[in-house]
C-alpha cells in the first residue's frame, strides 16, 4: 500500500479511536490486521518529545514490570516492532542509570510458545530472595485465552538482563470454569506473607471489577483464593491492577511485602470502560487476604486518580537504590493525530514520579523524580509580579516548547470567590463550562503553555477558587480545547479538584512542557493532570509561554522559576 492510501486508512483509524462510549474513549486493544505489520511512513516530527520516553518509531503502550537491578533501571513496555498500530505485541526493553536517559536493548519477551503465541501482554516484575528477578506476564494462547506466564533471566550476573527464558511449566495460572478467559490479565508484583507468595490478576464478573488473588509457596504452583482481594460493582474490567504499601510516617518508599502499624495499602486499577484509573487507600489483612478501602474516597469511577488527564496502565515499583516508590504511566494513544500515529509513536511513557502518602492519610502525592533536573539549562526567575484582570505576560529567555516551569501564586484576598454549587461534582465538566477565558472572582489564573504568539493556539493550565459552605474549593484544569487548529484532533478539557488549605493564600503549579505533552502538578503534587496536545503554530521556536489571570481579583506571581530543558537520550 502506498503512503497516501496508508494515511487515508489512518484517518479512519484515528476517527474510530476518538469515537466515545458514554463520554469515554474506547479501549486500545482494537485490532487492525491490515495495518499492524506495515512499516511507518516518514513525516515531519513536529510533536516528538525531547525528554519523555519514545522509541524511534512504531506502536508503544503500557509500561511493564519496571524494576531496579544491580544498579540498573529496567523499563519494559508493550511494543509493536512491525507497525504503527496495536498488534504483534512484545515486551520491548530499555535500560538506564537515571530513568531519564535510556539505552534500547532487544525485546525481552516475544511470542514463541503456545502459551503466548498470540501475544505477550502486560505484567510485572518481582525480585525474589537472592536478588533473582522474575517476570509475570499475560500470554494469549491458541484458544485466545488469557493465561499467566513467567520468564526468568538467562544470566543473573548480567545487570542488563539482555536475555530471558520461558520455563516449560508455563502457563502457571489459567482461567478456571466460570471465569471470563478473555478478561483475565496483568498480574501484579508478588508479595510475601504468611508463608506464601501472593499476587493479583485483573478481571471482571459481569459488570463487577475483580482483583483475583493467587497464592504460592514456591512461585511455580499457584492456587486461586476462594475470594478476591477486592472487587467493586459496576466498574467493569480491571486492567493493570497494582497493590503496594505506603508509609504513614514519611516519604520513604516501602518494599512490596512490608506490613506493619504505620503502613497503608494502595489498590490501583485501570478501568477498561473509561480508559481512566482510580485508586483507593485502605487496610490489608494479610491473614484473611482481604483489602478494605478507607471511606475517605469513592471506590469507583469517581474515585481518586493518580492523574486526571491522559494517563493509563500505570505501574509502580520499589527503587531499592534510593528507597522510594516510583510510579510510571503511559499517555495513551486515543488523542493522537494521524501523522503522529503513522510515524508510530502514538503513546509515550511519562516522566517517572516519586509517590508517597500525604500527611492527611487521605491521598497520595506525586512529584517528578529529581534526576529530571539534570536536564535543566537556561533559567529565568520572576518574583512579586502582579497580574490584573485580563492581563498576561510572557516568560521569555527559555525554550518554551521544551521547558520546566515551577510557579507559586499568591492571592491577596479570597472574598471575591464565586459561590460553589454542591452539584458540581464532575471537575472535568466544570472545567468545560468555566474555561480559561470565562471570568471568575478568583481565577482562572495560571499558565498558557505551548502558545502561539497571537494566542491562536495555547494549552492553559490554571486554577479557579470557589467559596463553599466550609472553606474553599479549588479547581485545577488543563484545557486542550484551544491547543491546536487541527479540527480532527481530540482536544478534551481535563480537570480535578485540589484538596488544599488556602490559609496562606498560596497555590503552586509545576508544568513539564515537551512539544506534545504537558504534565502538570498542582499544590505540590496533590492533583496531577497530563495533556497530549498537537499545535500547528506553537511549535519549536514559535512556541511561547505566558502567565495569565482572567479573574476579578489580582493575582501575584510570588516566585516563578523556568528552565529550558535539554533533550534526553530516549530512543
Amino acid at each position: 500500500m502506498d503512503a497516501s492510501k496508508f494515511l487515508s486508512c489512518f484517518l479512519l483509524v484515528c476517527f474510530l479511536c476518538m469515537v466515545c462510549n458514554n463520554g469515554f474513549v474506547k479501549a486500545s486493544h482494537k485490532v487492525h490486521p491490515e495495518l499492524q505489520s506495515m512499516n511507518a511512513v516518514e513525516v515531519k516530527q513536529l510533536h516528538r518529545t525531547g525528554f519523555h520516553f519514545q522509541p524511534p518509531k512504531h506502536w508503544i503502550n503500557d509500561p511493564n514490570g519496571p524494576m531496579y537491578y544491580k544498579g540498573i533501571y529496567h523499563l519494559f513496555y508493550q511494543y509493536n516492532p512491525k507497525g504503527a498500530v496495536w498488534g504483534n505485541i512484545v515486551w520491548a526493553h530499555s535500560v538506564s542509570k537515571d530513568m531519564i536517559n535510556w539505552e534500547p536493548l532487544d525485546p525481552a519477551i516475544y511470542p514463541t510458545k503456545p502459551f503466548d503465541i498470540n501475544g505477550c501482554w502486560s505484567g510485572s516484575a518481582t525480585i525474589l530472595p537472592g536478588e533473582k528477578p522474575i517476570i509475570l506476564y499475560t500470554g494469549i494462547d491458541p484458544q485466545s485465552r488469557q493465561v499467566q506466564n513467567q520468564a526468568v533471566p538467562a544470566d543473573y550476573s548480567d545487570p542488563y538482563l539482555r536475555e530471558w527464558v520461558k520455563p516449560d511449566n508455563n502457563p502457571i495460572i489459567v482461567p478456571v470454569e466460570g471465569m471470563n478467559a478473555s478478561a483475565f490479565r496483568d498480574p501484579t508484583t508478588a508479595w510475601w506473607s504468611n508463608g506464601h507468595w501472593k499476587l493479583v490478576v485483573g478481571s471482571k464478573r459481569k459488570h463487577r471489577g475483580m482483583a483475583y488473588l493467587y497464592r504460592s509457596r514456591d512461585f511455580v504452583h499457584w492456587v486461586k483464593a476462594q475470594h478476591p482481594l477486592h472487587s467493586s460493582a459496576n466498574t467493569g474490567m480491571w486492567e493493570c491492577p497494582d497493590f503496594y504499601p505506603v508509609s504513614s510516617s514519611g516519604k520513604s518508599g516501602l518494599e512490596t511485602s512490608v506490613l506493619g502499624q504505620n503502613v497503608k495499602h494502595v489498590l490501583k486499577v485501570s478501568l477498561d470502560l473509561t480508559r481512566y484509573e482510580y485508586y483507593t487507600l485502605g487496610t490489608y489483612d494479610h491473614r484473611s487476604d482481604r483489602y478494605v478501602p478507607d471511606n475517605t474516597s469513592a471506590d469507583g469511577w469517581s474515585g481518586l486518580r493518580y492523574d486526571y488527564g491522559n494517563f493509563y496502565a500505570s505501574k509502580t515499583f520499589f527503587d531499592a537504590g534510593k528507597n522510594r516508590r516510583i510510579l510510571w504511566g503511559w499517555a495513551n494513544e486515543s488523542d493522537t493525530p494521524k501523522n503522529d500515529t503513522a510515524k508510530g509513536w502514538a503513546g509515550i511513557q511519562l516522566i517517572p514520579r516519586t509517590v508517597w502518602l500525604d500527611t492527611s492519610g487521605k491521598q497520595l502525592l506525586q512529584w517528578p523524580i529529581a534526576e529530571l533536573e539534570t536536564l535543566r539549562g537556561d533559567k529565568v526567575q520572576i518574583s512579586n509580579q502582579q497580574i490584573k484582570q485580563g492581563d498576561h505576560f510572557e516568560i521569555k529567555g527559555i525554550t518554551a516548547a521544551q521547558a520546566d516551569v515551577d510557579v507559586t501564586f499568591r492571592l491577596s484576598s479570597l472574598d471575591t470567590a464565586e459561590q460553589f454549587d454542591p452539584s458540581w461534582v464532575d471537575a472535568q465538566a466544570l472545567c468545560g463550562q468555566k474555561g480559561s477565558t470565562v471570568q471568575g472572582g478568583i481565577g482562572p489564573f495560571g499558565l498558557l503553555t505551548l502558545a502561539s504568539e497571537n494566542l491562536e493556539e495555547y494549552t492553559p493550565v490554571f486554577f479557579r477558587v470557589f467559596k463553599a459552605t466550609e472553606g474553599h474549593v479549588v479547581l485545577m484544569c488543563s484545557d486542550a480545547r484551544s491547543s491546536s487548529l487541527r479540527r480532527e484532533v481530540y482536544k478534551p478539557s481535563f480537570a480535578g479538584f485540589v484538596n488544599v488549605d488556602l490559609a496562606d493564600g498560596k497555590l503552586s503549579l509545576r508544568s513539564l512542557i515537551d512539544h506534545s505533552v504537558v504534565e502538570s502538578f498542582g499544590a505540590g503534587g496533590k492533583t496531577c493532570i497530563t495533556s497530549r496536545v498537537y499545535p500547528t503554530l506553537a511549535v519549536f521556536q514559535d512556541a511561547h509561554l505566558y502567565a495569565f489571570n482572567n479573574g476579578l481579583e489580582t493575582v501575584t506571581v510570588e516566585n516563578l522559576n523556568a528552565w529550558s530543558m535539554k533533550s534526553a537520550q530516549i530512543g
